[in-house]
């Protein structure tokens, strides 16, 4: 599940088969299936939560050769996805692997700003450049948006530069062509401003933002900055997999983000979702009465929801109005776990809004699973934390499940779910010790039952037609 929202570059869309490679677009092919497969018995009768546990284990033995994690635009991330799209090709379906480019920032460590021997506070602009520079910090005139701003800065020096007028990229642009070994951006207030250049590439220099009062300290000062972080554009993909039967028109969606964090596997998050759903779909099969069944094993969720923003970005009004239904699962197996269900109708009351028409029925019919097993159950606020969000704001019915991520698990909870209370749903949200030891198997396996039960449902009708 994603903790912070990642600007997107432009995207390119080539569909190709395994292994991840960029292609022109007019190569694009999609895989037909290798084999068929039985007629569709009681689905709920054919899982389980040790089928989706294997899978796991296979995600975990891929970090470990991966250097610990399956983050987006890594060989951990590729090879969860081809491992992904031999077990669709192999169950029988069409496998698409949707690319993708994404523009790349992270921080490895906070910069430094110093003047003499006082250390300043300051924060890296998004998509900085990594550098070391040394020189005069010079007050740049207006806010630094035209080269004429720039005539008492000579070469080597350091630009301070005013927010406001123009973009930070505009600025660090025009410090950079003026002859700036580095760029600090001095905010309006007292407090280090939210800023970012817009992209990768926009400049070479070392950018920094600092507040309103540490800018006056600066100024004619001998100072020296230093950026540690990496940035650029890479590319992942999205693993699609329908069943080659079922109504065109009428289509069931399933989706699971693959991604993990760079700090580890991401075994519950959101290794969880994706092999339960791997679990499902190799137990359904190929062939199926009705309506159209779609998976989906989205890309860099953890940076933004980029892939699921760019599979509906990329599909036609047309194509949208296809999709009855879309149930995503984001970390259904949390140690200390309640199970929560997407709140289609805003029952609660809590945060955002109703989903989508049908939304509702999408609730209720995981309400009544988890009702015929006697089990409790609880809303969960469609907060736009995972890869339902751009679904919904195109206004298709959907709904899913989530145990629970870095929240504290309340007395009330633990009272109705067991656990502690005071604890969080998962101590290793993020970690690297989230690995397939950190999971509750027992609720991988009610969760796991829980997407059968109501797939099965939707295969011959779609919520909005309960």
């Amino acid at each position: 599940m994603r903790s912070h929202l990642l600007t997107v570059a432009a995207v390119v869309v080539p569909l190709t088969a395994a292994p991840l490679i960029t292609v022109p677009v007019s190569a694009g092919v999609r895989d037909e299936p290798s084999s068929t497969a039985a007629p569709l018995t009681d689905l709920v009768d054919l899982v389980s939560g040790a089928g989706a546990k294997k899978h796991l284990e296979e995600f975990q033995a891929i970090a470990n050769r991966s250097g610990g994690n399956r983050a987006a635009g890594t060989p951990g991330y590729e090879a969860s996805a081809e491992y992904v799209a031999k077990q669709m090709r192999q169950a029988g379906y069409r496998v698409t692997v949707q690319q993708f480019t994404y523009s790349f920032f992270r921080e490895k460590t906070k910069p430094r700003l110093r003047s003499g021997s006082t250390s300043y506070l300051a924060s890296t602009v998004q998509f900085s450049a990594a550098g070391t520079a040394q020189g005069k910090a010079v007050r740049i005139k207006n806010h630094g948006c035209h080269s004429s701003d720039y005539k008492r800065l000579k070469p080597g020096a350091i630009a301070l530069v005013h927010r406001g007028t123009c973009t930070f990229g505009t600025k660090a642009s025009q410090a950079e062509a003026a002859g700036a070994t580095a760029v600090i951006i001095v905010n309006d207030k007292a407090s280090l401003p939210e800023a970012t250049l817009g992209g990768p590439g926009v400049s070479r220099l070392p950018v920094v933002s600092v507040a309103k009062n540490t800018g006056s300290r600066l100024a004619g000062k001998q100072v020296r900055v230093k950026v540690n972080a990496t940035t650029g554009v890479r590319v992942t993909s999205n693993v699609l997999a329908e069943t080659p039967g079922g109504r065109e028109d009428r289509v069931v969606m399933l989706g699971a983000h693959l991604d993990s964090v760079e700090e580890g596997p991401g075994i519950n998050d959101n290794g969880s979702g994706a092999a339960a759903l791997l679990e499902v779909a190799t137990k359904l099969g190929a062939q199926t009465p009705g309506n159209k069944v779609r998976f989906a094993w989205w890309g860099a969720e953890e940076l933004g929801l980029l892939g699921s923003r760019h599979y509906i970005t990329h599909l036609s009004v047309a194509e949208r109005r296809k999709i009855g239904a879309y149930l995503n699962f984001d970390m259904i197996a949390s140690p200390n776990y309640v199970y929560g269900i997407y709140d289609g109708d805003d029952s609660d009351g809590v945060g955002a809004g109703p989903g989508p028409t049908g939304s509702a029925q999408i609730e209720k019919d995981f309400q009544d699973f988890y009702a015929s097993r006697g089990l409790p159950h609880t809303g969960v606020d469609f907060d736009g934390r995972s890869d339902y969000g751009p679904f919904i704001q195109v206004g298709i019915p959907s709904g899913g499940l989530f145990t629970g991520a870095e929240g504290r698990k309340t007395q009330a909870d633990a009272e109705r779910f067991g656990g502690t209370a005071g604890k969080p749903f998962d101590s290793c949200y993020h970690k690297a010790c989230d690995t397939v030891e950190n999971i509750s198997e027992e609720a991988l396996d009610v969760n796991t039952d829980a997407i059968a039960y109501v797939l099965e449902r939707y295969i011959e009708k779609l919520p909005n037609e309960a």
